[in-house]
């Protein structure tokens, strides 16, 4: 039997404010949460048995998840009162599984969206009797991640965290965020401190001679961890680049149940209109994410955006490359541009925002 954890522990900082009342696994991506997503897939490769390891708002993951049965999978959850890191995550969430010693464990980070091919990774784990496989991808600017060369037969070389000088980086191939463990390798990581799977666990296992191997996957990959890849993700899956086993059906945008989108409005570019949404009047939703009760006034034009829960964006409001936050209430003929940000629980004043931010509670005087 395989198993599985879900590290979904992290703050999610670079998607603030939509991480303030929600973790970034539980943010919605066409339709369903990241962590829904990631969950089907393993679904899918056999794994009926999953421990999440929450730490930030893990009530959210609870009352949104359940037990799993709604997705047909058994779920546990693990928790830390203090962040342990990736490692440590691993180690805490491990004492949740079932299976024995020598059986596969496969780990996944929560804020990547992925395509990988799970039953090959494990295929390729125990052809090759390794201790640890790890799901590498090749992306164009290698020295924004963690670098992870190999040698011909697929064994792990070195660990190089984001290299600073050019001659540093050897390999275009990436440390990807998902990871298959001998039940009895994890079982050695220290506990009660915080670890680092990558700086800390894997060199530790290369010093001591365990076989530790890559295995490179170029389907579909993306980490949401901002709010232009968090954007791209939600419209892959609405198009269809993406398939994970939650949505039946792809096209240019999806409405989600209860919305109401006005028949003048145009809605494009795999836009989703979340749950009992308004789309009113001559609106143009381009390449967005509307989320659950959102109402946007007439002859408004969102694009490449993320307008969170219950928000109220006025009319003639323009928004593009933004984030409004939950609640946010936005005054006719707003302007936001450029990584603009409202933070949520707003009443705001007609503004022109371009790469800036309104923080938590602003004295607008109304």
């Amino acid at each position: 039997m395989t198993e599985a954890i879900l590290l979904v522990g992290g703050f999610g900082t670079r998607l603030k404010p939509l991480t303030i009342h929600t973790p970034k696994p539980m943010l919605e991506v066409a339709g369903y949460p990241v962590t829904a997503h990631q969950i089907s897939k393993a679904k899918v490769a056999g794994i009926n048995h999953i421990v999440l390891g929450t730490a930030f708002k893990a009530e959210v993951f609870r009352e949104g998840l359940a037990d799993g049965s709604k997705l047909g999978v058994k779920i546990s959850y693990a928790y830390e009162p203090v962040q342990l890191g990736t490692g440590g995550g691993i180690r805490n969430a491990a004492e949740l599984l079932t299976c024995g010693p020598e059986d596969p464990v496969v780990v996944f980070n929560g804020d990547v969206l992925t395509g990988v091919d799970i039953i090959k990774v494990l295929q390729v784990w125990k052809e090759k009797k390794a201790d640890v496989a790890i799901y590498l991808t090749k992306v164009d600017n290698p020295a924004a991640y963690g670098l992870v060369p190999t040698d011909e037969e697929g064994n792990v070389l070195a660990f190089l965290e984001k290299p600073e000088r050019k001659e540093d980086i050897v390999t275009d191939q990436i440390n990807a965020g998902m990871y298959v463990f001998k039940r009895k390798i994890i079982d050695t990581i220290a506990t009660g401190r915080v670890v680092s799977v990558e700086r800390e666990v894997f060199p530790d296992l290369l010093k001591a001679g365990f076989k530790v191997i890559g295995v490179v996957d170029q389907s579909y990959w993306l980490d949401l961890g901002t709010p232009k890849a968090f954007v791209q993700g939600s419209s892959d899956l609405v198009l269809g680049n993406i398939k994970t086993g939650l949505l039946n059906s792809f096209g240019d945008k999806l409405v989600l149940a209860g919305a109401k989108v006005s028949p003048t409005a145009q809605i494009s570019l795999g836009s989703v209109i979340g749950k009992n949404s308004n789309i009113e009047d001559d609106c143009e939703i381009i390449n967005s994410v509307i989320l659950d009760e959102v109402t946007v006034g007439k002859k408004s034009v969102i694009e490449s955006s993320i307008i969170a829960r219950g928000a109220k964006i006025g009319e003639g409001c323009v928004i593009k490359n933004s984030v409004v936050a939950d609640f946010v209430e936005l005054a006719p003929g707003s302007v936001l541009l450029n990584d603009s940000r409202i933070w949520p629980d707003q009443k705001v004043a007609k503004i022109e925002l371009n790469n800036q931010t309104i923080p938590t509670n602003p004295d607008w005087g109304n």
